[in-house]
């Protein structure tokens, strides 16, 4: 390397040695100017407050303080209003501030956020509210049979088969939050007398009186495959659930009883098969491969029905009809046009679904005394917030599709009545009338009759789903009366 080339280096080492060595000073400086500074300089920001609430009450009901939740529960009796509760009392840290003030009206429909303030600090806590609920909601015995609930009387009201032993039976009882239940749940008690249960809240008490009836003859049963009540799906299950609690000396049985000939049927007046599947029964084969169960006691549902015996078909079930002979011998109609959802994954509903009276009908006791919206010719069913599964079971009528050009094509065949129509014109409720020493059976297979929501949305509040409740009733009069 030539001496030109040896210097150019050792000059540039020696400016980057120069700048590394200038960069270090300065940082040294920098270092020793913050280290003489005096720490009253380094913030204006003070820290130091407590932002604590010591205590709370509204209308005079102290709150209960959470410190590891940050959070005050005022409890209020069960029927107490709570859309205009007083802050009466409110005590915070030393110099600390709040967005909440003593003498302040709060609307507690929904929990309410309370910063408190101390110098820069701030905290936020969760005020709401909790009323004393004392009630029994679910009560069953055995693990089979379900009580009907009437909030109002406080009674409970269970129905079992004549020869069931109720001395010493097995309730399982669900109640509100925080409540005690006395006797308790899983306790064995004798129900050959009624027994009194008393539940306790905080402030709330209500006493309920239960009685088991054993029944020689029901009249009406609510059917299924499954072997007792409480193993229905959740769908089923609510329909049943509300059949058990609104139509006097109804029993639950499987369509294993019914093969079996363990019920006394010389009194029921109507038999109800609500059936839920996910992702639908689409059409007749499918019905045969998934309905096995119901279509192994066809014989049994036919001589029901030949001597006199009513039907309730929904959802599913609305396949039913012509394998018990109601469309006659020669033929076999079942709905063409199927399809549904899965039940822990249903569909919102952002407002009311319906379907439409049939031109005509609107005098048919089917649709009397709903729940009325905007168009008086629509039987409007669910309301914003409620999950659907949409499950239909209906009739589609055009040539497109073939077996019914148009109605008269529909009912020239099945022999039935169109009740009610969907959106497209599609047949979604129909009935078979009595005829000839033969029941009436009624069908609903509209997506929008729907029993159950696995959850519902903040601010749902039911209104048209009455409608659901309000149709099966007059369903089942109109075909027992």
């Amino acid at each position: 390397m030539n001496t030109y080339i040896k210097n150019k280096i050792a000059s540039g080492k020696g400016r980057l040695q120069g700048s590394l060595l200038s960069v270090v000073a300065a940082c040294w400086v920098m270092l020793g100017l913050l280290c003489s500074c005096s720490s009253d300089n380094v913030s204006n920001m003070q820290l130091s407050g407590d932002c604590m609430v010591e205590a709370l009450a509204l209308d005079n009901y102290d709150g209960s303080v959470d410190l590891t939740s940050r959070s005050i529960v005022v409890r209020l009796p069960e029927t107490y209003g709570h859309t205009a509760l007083k802050v009466t009392k409110l005590q915070i840290s030393a110099g600390a501030t709040c967005n909440v003030k003593e003498g302040d009206v709060l609307n507690m429909d929904a929990a309410k956020v309370l910063s408190v303030r101390n110098g820069d600090v701030v905290t936020d806590w969760t005020l709401s509210v909790l009323h004393d609920e004392a009630r029994i909601t679910s009560f069953v015995l055995n693990d089979v049979y379900t009580g009907a609930i009437d909030q109002d009387a406080k009674t409970i009201t269970v129905y079992v088969p004549a020869n069931t032993d109720v001395t010493n039976m097995t309730p399982t009882i669900v109640y509100s939050n925080n409540a005690t239940v006395t006797p308790g749940s899983g306790m064995p008690q004798d129900f050959s007398q009624p027994v009194v249960y008393t539940v306790t809240n905080n402030s709330a008490k209500t006493v309920y009186t239960v009685s088991v009836q054993r029944i020689n003859n029901p009249a009406a049963l609510f059917v299924g495959s499954a072997n007792t009540m409480s193993e229905l799906d959740p769908e089923a299950r609510t329909a049943c659930e509300w059949m058990m609690a609104n139509v006097p000396n109804t029993l639950y049985a499987s369509f294993a009883d019914l093969r079996a000939g363990t019920l006394n049927l010389s009194e029921c007046k109507i038999i109800w098969w609500h059936w839920h599947v996910d992702w639908a029964v689409d059409g007749h084969d499918q019905f045969v491969d998934k309905g096995f169960d119901a279509l192994d006691t066809k014989n049994q549902l036919r001589q029901f029905y030949e001597n006199g015996g009513n039907f309730l078909f929904t959802r599913y079930a609305t396949n039913m009809p012509s394998f018990i002979g109601a469309t006659g011998d020669d033929d076999w109609t079942t709905p063409n046009n199927c399809w549904g959802g899965e039940e822990n994954s249903a569909e919102l509903c952002g407002g009311p679904w319906d379907f439409r009276i049939f031109d005509g009908q609107n005098n048919h006791p089917l649709w009397q005394n709903l729940v009325q919206g905007d168009d008086p010719q629509k039987v409007y069913c669910t309301d914003a917030g409620y999950h659907i599964t949409n499950s239909t079971a209906q009739y589609h009528i055009g040539s497109d599709w073939g077996g019914y050009d148009d109605y008269a094509a529909w009912t020239g065949r099945t022999g039935a009545t169109i009740l009610g129509v969907g959106g497209d014109g599609a047949i979604v409720a129909w009935e078979y009338p009595a005829h000839d020493g033969k029941g009436g059976i009624v069908c609903i297979g509209s997506g929008c009759y729907d029993w159950y929501s696995y959850t519902y949305e903040d601010g749902y509040a039911e209104n048209f789903h009455k409608n659901i409740a309000i149709i099966t009733q007059n369903a089942i009069n109109y075909l027992t009366k």
